[in-house]
């Protein structure tokens, strides 16, 4: 096997320090998206009870009490959009 030259070291060097900084922000990352996760299923904060409140006493015209508030991962709302915005073109 041959010996590899300086200027492919010095690369492969660069790669490593280059390969830990990666590792140390997906670290930080993974961190940040535990707490973000862990904060998410504590359920809403009492400013988004608040606001719930308030949106729901808005839309019905009398204050209502909320029993629970359930936290929903869909994509419904965005395809309903979508598919007003794509209804409303004309194709002729």
């Amino acid at each position: 096997m041959q010996a590899l030259d300086t200027n492919t070291l010095n690369l492969i060097a660069e790669l490593r320090a280059e390969l830990a900084t990666l590792k140390q922000r997906v670290g930080a990352l993974e961190l940040q998206a535990s707490q973000t996760t862990r904060a998410a299923s504590a359920g809403p904060s009492e400013e988004d009870m608040l606001a719930i409140s308030a949106a729901v006493a808005a839309f019905l015209g009398v204050h209502a009490r909320i029993r629970q508030v359930h936290l929903v991962h869909s994509s419904a709302w965005a395809q309903v959009g979508r598919m007003g915005v794509q209804a409303s073109h004309r194709f002729n």
